[in-house]
């Protein structure tokens, strides 16, 4: 009868399939492209675009208004505004009430 030695290399292979597996699971899910850190982007990206959308009208807006106070077409009745309220301009007839 032969000695009868343990078998190493099945379990070596089998021991090493397991850490790999459990690895490759625990980077799935915690990596740095993991599930969780997917679901944080996403997030980020749904703030980060309605930041945008925000920006873009308020660009919108600001556009409009310098426009409109520019040589090319000057509205009287935005000047007026941006006199009164930058300058604290008045009419002589207006009565000014605080």
């Amino acid at each position: 009868m032969k000695n009868a030695r343990p078998a190493i290399g099945p379990l070596f292979y089998f021991g090493t399939a397991a850490v790999l597996s459990v690895y490759f699971t625990f980077a799935a899910v915690q990596g740095a492209y993991g599930l969780f850190n997917r679901v944080q982007i996403e997030a980020e990206i749904a703030t980060l675009q309605a930041t945008r959308d925000t920006l873009h009208a308020e660009l919108v807006v600001e556009k409009n208004r310098t426009r409109r106070l520019s040589d090319v077409y000057l509205d009287l009745d935005l000047l007026d505004e941006r006199a009164r309220d930058v300058l604290g301009l008045a009419r002589s007839d207006e009565v000014i009430i605080r």
